[in-house]
């Protein structure tokens, strides 16, 4: 559904029920043997990209070059990091989308969303890597999906026809205060529209009501809860 740039099915996925003037949700997982592991921190040689710690350095964002110009994207990141945050997050990315390099996969989400051929001349996307903070769900695959149910429900009752939010589980590595294995998320959120303008205002409105979402009070860290950026030397392991 959502157009990403390293976004593949899994085999595990909950249906999109694309409701009538409202956003298209769903999730999916790619928790395979030979599935790609979020590694945190992580670095990149080539681009000298790495990761950024916007929880304990929020000034550090001027170090993230994909929100150099794209305001909408520093302050989701922003909100997403604040301390009240449920979450931190890892990697990100936001770019247009045209017919030349994506009708395929633009073609196929104008069919799901239900548009006329003629409203949809462009898009826009982005994605960011996200893990929940609280270490006994940070660990749990069963409890994970089920925050990733409730986000896919309260996501296809906002007011976002034009756009579509999609959640990838897949597994991770954090050491920050030790290792820890455990699940990330891949949140992608897209718009289609008439022109690049359209495509860009809707999408950065469905992204803050998503950052909205994703810091709603049913996903908050249970009081006196260990968490992954907190909790040194702890001994839980993936699996659950």
């Amino acid at each position: 559904m959502a157009i990403g740039r390293r976004l593949q099915r899994g085999n595990s996925s909950c249906g999109a029920v694309p409701y009538p003037r409202t956003m298209l949700a769903e999730w999916n997982a790619e928790c395979a043997q030979d599935a790609s592991t979020l590694m945190v921190p992580w670095s990149d040689e080539a681009s000298g990209s790495r990761f950024v710690d916007l929880r304990t350095n929020p000034y550090d964002i001027a170090e993230i070059t994909e929100v150099e110009h794209n305001p909408t994207l520093g302050r989701a990141l922003r909100s997403l990091n604040a301390s009240r945050s449920p979450v931190l997050t890892a990697k990100c990315d936001a770019w247009p989308l045209t017919f030349h390099d994506y009708a395929e996969q633009m073609q196929t989400l104008r069919m799901e969303l239900m548009l006329p051929e003629e409203d949809v001349a462009a898009g826009f996307s982005s994605y960011i890597d996200l893990m929940w903070r609280e270490s006994a769900v940070f660990v749990s695959r069963h409890k994970q999906q089920e925050r990733l149910d409730r986000i896919v429900r309260r996501a296809k009752l906002l007011d976002h026809p034009e756009c579509a939010l999609e959640c990838v589980l897949r597994p991770a590595f954090i050491d920050l205060n030790g290792p820890l294995e455990g699940f990330a998320v891949t949140v992608y959120v897209t718009s289609l529209g008439r022109d690049k303008a359209m495509t860009l205002r809707r999408w950065e409105y469905a992204l803050e009501d998503v950052v909205t979402l994703l810091r709603s009070k049913e996903m908050e860290v249970a009081r006196g809860s260990a968490t992954i950026d907190a909790a040194a030397g702890s001994s839980a392991s993936a699996g659950e």
